[in-house]
């Protein structure tokens, strides 16, 4: 329950930001959002592999994608730009930052994780909550959806080759990215231009 209402609580603070965005800026970055909420199952495993007693005082500690949020914006930049406006709140704290986008896994996985504490104020007082925050590009977010879905049909046994496949493809996906991104500065620099330009 303390996990839902912290994924609640960030989605709000999220929503808000979106809107103020689109208000000030005009644009919104933020391409959708989706949240969840990890099963039992995968959290006990998860504290198995990692040598862990089931303890709910490890459990809090140690295990921190309980509650989980996606972040998919248009843009690398739009990406960065989202931490730094995060860093800079008083209503959350980032804890961790881990960032594939810069450092990419060697299967070519990128996305920006961030690992965040976020405040329920309840009645024994206030209650720091932590929630896992991935974001990515729309061709990141693609390239990783497929991942999974070719993971789960080879059950993980995936040829070598499909691997070298894979990680070509998100190459690809960071070109396309950095294609796009040069796209829209040339669009933004011509309509920034001299009046009466066409």
């Amino acid at each position: 329950m303390m996990y839902q209402m912290a994924l609640e609580e960030l989605h709000n603070k999220i929503k808000l930001l979106q809107s103020e965005w689109k208000h000030r800026q005009g644009y919104n970055p933020i391409e959708h959002i989706k949240t969840r909420i990890k099963e039992p199952k995968s959290i006990l495993g998860k504290m198995q592999r990692k040598g862990l007693a089931l303890t709910t005082d490890n459990l809090v500690r140690e295990i921190h994608d309980i509650a989980g949020m996606r972040i998919v914006c248009a843009f690398v930049k739009d990406i960065y730009s989202l931490v730094d406006h995060l860093q800079t709140r008083d209503d959350l704290k980032v804890l961790e930052i881990k960032d594939y986008i810069a450092n990419p896994k060697p299967n070519g996985y990128q996305s920006l994780h961030l690992i965040v504490a976020v405040p329920l104020i309840l009645m024994e007082g206030p209650e720091w909550i932590k929630v896992e925050i991935q974001l990515r590009t729309l061709a990141m977010d693609f390239w990783a959806s497929m991942e999974h879905i070719l993971f789960y049909k080879y059950d993980k046994q995936v040829p070598a080759h499909v691997i070298k496949e894979l990680t070509e493809a998100a190459r690809a996906a960071d070109e396309l990215d950095k294609k796009m991104l040069g796209l829209r500065k040339e669009i933004i620099a011509l309509s920034e231009g001299p009046a009466g330009r066409d």
